[in-house]
């Protein structure tokens, strides 16, 4: 049967779902949440909670990095954020909360994200992640990682992140500029590759081979973004990660057995989201807006990507956030509030308890209905 419907006599339009139009399904049976386990690995590295930060300043610095890394889940430093421009970004962080007015914001940020980054500041954010004991990541966007993969590889970064609103396996440049060749990139890293966002069967499967331990899914669907807006593109996450988790199942036949993961990265506000999206088949989801809510997030009440100081076309805003609680009691409680913002892990233990399932592959078995929104 097909899911298309008719928009007018000239066009028809696919049916998809958002995370609000769907609900998981409890099974037969049920389990003890104790008898739940909640990790998941990424090649030869192992993470007790299915959490990555996203690479955002808002969200993560390096001292946030290491405390979600403590946690159990993986944060990801933006290598092309404050953190790489200036020595002490604090100040500048700080004066950031303090500007109430929009424009104002705007223009202070094309000021502050001005200045170069420095390849040894990047050196010495990864050591000092690196220091504490916890598994690095950090990210760059597509047209940064030319020019600075081999200070960051060099630095000693576990795993690499390669992060854009959208990232394709066939981009089209101008004359004279020559687009990064995804597929000789990763072959010749001696690390594993997390690359996105995608949102479709076809792009997640392109992205799949050149070679990349992960893919992102999403594209602005994030609180801070307005691509929706301001571009017209979007795809709701349900449908997204659903479409991108069979271009995983197709792959690892067509390869022979090499597994693809899928990691959801926008849309996530609330922990029943969070359920949703490794219901629809994802292995872990990267969080931005929920971490920023920690009281050690560096955004200091507000949350912003690097879309909200783009020097000519405005795709992201800075948002306010409140912060509400310790990035521990976030992640695993006790919660003071019922909302879903907080005790995210404890919440996707009892989701999978209730339904029956013992882990996180298991539950991407878990029945889902549509329900009206």
């Amino acid at each position: 049967m097909s899911n298309e419907i008719e928009i007018g006599h000239g066009k028809r339009a696919r049916r998809v779902y958002s995370f609000d139009e769907i609900g998981v399904v409890p099974s037969r049976r049920t389990r003890d949440p104790e008898l739940v386990s909640t990790s998941w690995s990424l090649d030869a590295y192992q993470f007790e909670i299915p959490v990555l930060g996203a690479p955002m300043d808002s969200v993560m610095s390096p001292a946030t990095a290491i405390e979600l890394g403590k946690l159990g889940g993986l944060g990801v430093l933006n290598l092309e954020g404050l953190w790489t421009r200036y020595a002490d970004p604090q100040p500048l962080l700080d004066e950031l909360a303090s500007l109430d007015n929009s424009k104002q914001a705007v223009q202070r940020m094309r000021e502050i994200y001005a200045e170069p980054i420095k390849s040894e500041l990047i050196t010495e954010r990864i050591a000092e992640i690196r220091a504490a004991g916890v598994t690095v990541a950090g990210s760059l966007s597509p047209h940064r990682t030319a020019e600075h993969y081999e200070t960051v590889v060099k630095a000693g970064v576990d795993l690499f992140v390669i992060r854009g609103n959208t990232v394709s396996a066939e981009h089209v440049a101008v004359e004279g500029k020559e687009p990064l060749n995804l597929k000789k990139f990763i072959y010749e890293l001696d690390v594993p590759v997390i690359v996105g966002g995608a949102a479709t069967y076809r792009s997640a499967l392109h992205l799949m081979r050149t070679g990349a331990a992960a893919v992102l899914v999403g594209f602005g669907g994030g609180a801070s973004s307005t691509t929706r807006a301001t571009l017209g593109i979007s795809q709701p996450m349900a449908t997204a990660i659903a479409d991108v988790a069979g271009a995983r199942s197709d792959y690892l036949d067509e390869s022979g057995g090499r597994y693809v993961h899928v990691i959801a990265d926008g849309g996530l506000g609330t922990s029943g989201e969070v359920v949703k999206a490794i219901a629809c088949g994802a292995d872990a989801v990267m969080l931005g807006s929920l971490l920023a809510r920690a009281a050690e997030a560096p955004g200091g009440g507000w949350h912003w990507g690097q879309e909200a100081h783009h020097d000519s076309l405005l795709r992201g805003q800075r948002v306010a956030v409140e912060q509400v609680a310790p990035l521990s009691e976030i992640l695993n409680g006790p919660s003071q509030i019922a909302d879903g913002t907080a005790n995210l892990i404890g919440a996707l233990r009892t989701a999978l308890a209730t339904t029956g399932y013992s882990d996180l592959k298991e539950f991407q078995r878990v029945g889902i209905v549509h329900t009206a929104k």
